[in-house]
């Protein structure tokens, strides 16, 4: 809704506001102008949720908010790496000597450095060392994957100083960040969040096949259907045990039926083991088979314009995230519920994890207005709305 203020939504920064602040803030910490500037995105996933890690359909599309990296090679030996990004744990600053055989990275303290070490030990050119300002609108913790558009906006940013200048390689640069997750910060992450990040188009989501890593760009044109992102604003730290533990239950189904994963497996096959695994284990499967089917229609659906059908799909994903797979809570049920009250809203879910975060709504036009009145009237806590648009992924900018 270009030139249309609408109460209680927030506006993002462009990106070319953030990268103004970020090389202002770099020439006050270095004293000389940054050579080279890179950024990425976060994402939304439309839906998909806990299918990524399962072999199974994942439909996230880039948002406009981003991590932007400015920064020059070192006159030393030492990298140094300032973040301005709000809500980051501890030292806004860290130093570090680059990789080598005999003297790896290691994860450590402060916890938002080990996204950008990660990246640097599983950058595949050639390193030079470097000082870097990082900065964000990506909110922290809110399930739009803060993680992945630091890391792919560092490898991003990595390339621009690289003396051999490869050819920028977007899936190759998306499994790179995929590993520096596992490695560091000991996030054992599926592949989308680095993969719309790194691929992103203007105006287009993306159905990713997460076996074959295959994806297919699916138009999201209709200037009456827009996408609502609601931030709960209850974050959640995802390397605990609950993300594990799912994870490991989604296996036992699979071995269970015989299957190298639920992707594989069907309902049918689903109920007729049922009672060899516990109760538990039966309600995540159903969740992930049942989840990868909507995500394979819902793809069917957008590519159709069948927007009402995508928004049942939306509130079915929901329904099972909460009941099935138990990866809700009060908050997101909440504004999921009065965003569902209010007429022209087609679909609306949690996105992300889970455990907090933020909710991604299909909604009319004209229903934008009351949705926020209304989801701001029946939340509990205090929400950040964004309208957003499908955006670019990972690039170089211009200085």
């Amino acid at each position: 809704m270009a030139g249309v203020k609408i109460p209680g939504i927030t506006e993002v920064p462009s990106v070319e506001e953030i990268l103004k602040n970020t090389v202002s803030e770099y020439l006050k910490r270095f004293s000389h102008y940054p050579e080279v500037a890179a950024c990425a995105p976060g994402r939304v996933n439309l839906i998909g949720e806990h299918t990524d890690y399962n072999d199974g359909f994942v439909f996230p599309m880039a948002l406009p908010h981003v991590t932007v990296v400015v920064g020059a090679k070192s006159s030393t030996d030492e990298s140094t790496v300032i973040t301005k990004a709000e809500g980051v744990d501890g030292h806004k600053e860290v130093g570090f000597l680059l990789p080598t055989k005999e003297r790896p990275l290691h994860p450590g303290e402060p916890k938002w450095a080990n996204y950008v070490k990660g990246v640097v030990q599983n950058y595949k050119g050639s390193l030079v060392a470097f000082n870097a300002v990082i900065s964000s609108t990506v909110p922290i913790g809110g399930g739009v994957s803060s993680s992945a558009s630091l890391e792919v906006a560092t490898y991003t940013f990595l390339e621009q100083l690289d003396p051999t200048k490869p050819e920028p390689d977007p899936r190759a640069r998306a499994l790179a960040c995929q590993k520096a997750e596992h490695d560091f910060p000991k996030m054992p992450c599926g592949i989308m969040d680095q993969f719309i990040s790194s691929m992103g188009d203007e105006g287009r989501a993306l159905l990713i096949d997460c076996r074959s890593l295959e994806a297919k760009l699916i138009p999201i044109l209709n200037p009456d259907i827009m996408i609502l992102v609601t931030n709960s604003n209850v974050k959640h730290e995802l390397t605990g045990s609950e993300y594990s533990s799912r994870r490991k239950q989604c296996y036992d189904a699979a071995g269970i039926l015989g299957k190298k994963s639920l992707r594989d497996a069907t309902m049918e096959e689903l109920e007729a083991n049922k009672s060899k695994m516990d109760d538990v284990t039966y309600r995540r499967a159903r969740h992930v088979i049942g989840e990868i089917t909507r995500t394979q229609q819902a793809g069917d659906a957008l590519a159709k314009e069948q927007y009402e059908a995508f928004g049942q799909l939306m509130v079915e994903s929901h329904n099972s995230l909460r009941d099935d797979y138990e990866v809700s809570c009060p908050e997101l049920d909440q504004l999921v519920s009065a965003a569902l009250e209010v007429e022209g809203v087609l679909g609306s879910r949690l996105t992300g994890a889970g455990f907090g975060g933020c909710t991604v709504t299909m909604l009319k036009r004209t229903a934008v207005a009351k949705a926020v009145e209304k989801m701001k009237t029946k939340y509990s806590g205090n929400a950040t709305f964004y309208l957003v648009v499908a955006s670019q992924g990972a690039r170089a900018l211009p200085l």
